[in-house]
């Protein structure tokens, strides 16, 4: 049988992961950087198995041997990584997990701007007291930078920090994110923006809040040149703009057509604030840093110190700021390097200042109440909710009473169900919101309050839809225990719209029959 042909550059890495692992001190930095983390070896076929650890320094040349080119490892420190099973509930993650470090990703696509993005985040570090941090090349055409979990505070406002991942460590990118922008400013001048003026990154009109490039659309208003009947759409950029009158079916005509820039994060549009969008076409800084939120989630790797990159086969070295002004690819050489700590020597609660920052920006920045006016589309976005006679807990279909005794598992997808499911009943705002706040307290590990006042926030912000169809989503978390009554239903709403007026019949049943004897 003949043997699988590797690649001239596979057979290259491998020719210098053998070298370059086999020496003690790169041994020494990966392994010592490992400990209280998950780690995985990358081979050239995928990943390793995980969760995994190192028990020695000489296990990372053992892998190296079996064809590992790279090492990678988790933000999160956990008493006994071994442990970690795939399906883990939250408590059982946070009974394992003892701390987190915040690992700041910039991967800008050239790597002159991820090293002005780099320092333009230490700046906003050293603006909030913050002097230790660590900095490393990523290995390709970006950095790392570390802030230690010793940093931060041991609580906030009566939580575990170590169980406030990834929440806190997101909302605290998301605000060093928007406050870097304006750091980059300074940074970039005018001729390197103006390089970018044909390149794919993202442009746009940007909000003035939060800085995010916002959504353009046209605000048109079509009216009927026989029935004269008007009617008001949204039409984004490549949609459909013709349509006929549901009235007479005559062709609609634009009467008039405004361009509006809306941001959806601070739920504002330029119809009602227009001096709160840029008057010119920006390019995306966001964009430009590489800095992604979504990579500060549970069991996410990154390369570890002086790891190679199976791509450029550059070493992933650790740098001082210094060096990071002055740094070159060629300085990355896997050939002449000096091992340095990636992990500083923080001082306890340094980044207290930054969280406090960021939680107030966080809070400041969510997501506004109030009923939003936008058009919907789609299957209910002409749904409107049933008002029904007596809502009893006794009519709940069996998926929703057990939900309501309080869940371990799927949480999320409960409140997901009971927010439509009360919604579409037409129970009102205060009742909905005090039962929804009941439940919670009943869950195993109750979901955050500041989690359940978003979704209730963001559901208010919309018409009322229906609750998930029967059993498959129910299913997914153990709530789906159907009757006989079940069978003859599809959702739960059917279900206790069926039982309300079966209720009602046989009181109205029972009233006539009372009345008729009294005759």
């Amino acid at each position: 049988m003949e043997s699988k042909k590797i690649s001239f550059k596979e057979e290259r890495i491998r020719k210098i992961t053998t070298l370059y692992y086999s020496q003690p001190e790169i041994q020494k930095a990966i392994f010592e950087f490992s400990k209280n983390r998950e780690i995985c070896p990358r081979y050239f076929e995928g990943f390793g198995k995980r969760p995994d650890s190192f028990e020695y320094p000489g296990d990372i040349f053992e892998l190296v041997k079996r064809g590992a080119t790279s090492f990678n490892c988790s933000e999160e420190l956990w008493s006994d990584p071994l442990k970690i099973q795939t399906g883990m509930n939250e408590k059982q993650l946070n009974e394992l997990r003892i701390g987190w470090d915040l690992l700041i990703d910039i991967d800008c696509k050239y790597i002159d701007f991820s090293k002005k993005a780099t320092q333009a985040i230490l700046k906003v570090f050293k603006n909030h007291h913050i002097k230790n941090y660590g900095i490393k090349f990523s290995g390709n055409k970006g950095f790392h930078i570390i802030l230690p979990f010793k940093s931060f505070p041991k609580e906030i406002a009566g939580e575990k920090t170590k169980d406030l991942f990834p929440e806190l460590p997101r909302k605290i990118l998301a605000y060093v994110r928007f406050k870097a922008e304006e750091e980059m400013r300074d940074l970039i001048s005018e001729e390197e923006l103006e390089a970018f003026k044909d390149t794919k990154i993202k442009k746009g009109i940007k909000c003035n809040n939060c800085k995010e490039i916002a959504q353009e659309y046209t605000l048109t208003e079509y009216l009927c040149p026989k029935c004269f009947r008007r009617e008001l759409k949204k039409i984004f950029h490549n949609e459909k703009k013709e349509f006929k009158c549901p009235d007479c079916r005559t062709q609609f005509k634009i009467n008039r057509a405004d361009k509006i820039y809306e941001c959806k994060k601070c739920n504002i549009s330029s119809k009602d604030k227009p001096d709160n969008f840029s008057r010119h076409i920006e390019i995306d800084l966001f964009d430009l840093m590489g800095l992604d939120l979504i990579l500060i989630s549970p069991r996410h790797l990154f390369r570890m110190p002086y790891s190679l990159h199976e791509n450029s086969g550059l070493s992933s070295i650790v740098l001082s700021e210094e060096e990071l002004e002055k740094f070159d690819l060629k300085d990355a050489s896997p050939l002449n390097l000096k091992v340095k700590d990636f992990m500083p020597k923080s001082k306890e609660n340094e980044a207290d200042y930054l969280v406090r920052e960021a939680l107030d920006w966080a809070k400041n920045n969510q997501i506004s109440s109030g009923e939003s006016k936008e058009i919907l589309k789609g299957k209910y976005a002409d749904f409107k909710p049933i008002i029904l006679e007596s809502i009893k807990d006794e009519d709940f279909p069996p998926c929703i009473k057990n939900i309501l005794k309080g869940i371990s598992d799927g949480k999320k997808r409960g409140l997901f169900a009971l927010i439509n499911f009360f919604r579409s009943v037409g129970m009102n705002k205060e009742d909905m919101e005090k039962r929804i706040y009941e439940w919670n307290k009943k869950n195993e590990v109750p979901l955050r309050e500041g989690y359940l006042q978003t979704q209730l926030l963001w559901a208010y912000r919309k018409k009322p839809i229906m609750p998930p169809n029967c059993k498959e989503f129910y299913q997914g978390f153990g709530a789906c225990q159907p009757n006989e009554f079940c069978n003859l239903i599809k959702n739960p709403v059917n279900y206790l719209v069926r039982k309300n007026y079966i209720s009602n019949s046989k009181k109205e049943k029972k009233i006539t029959k009372n009345i008729n004897k009294n005759n």
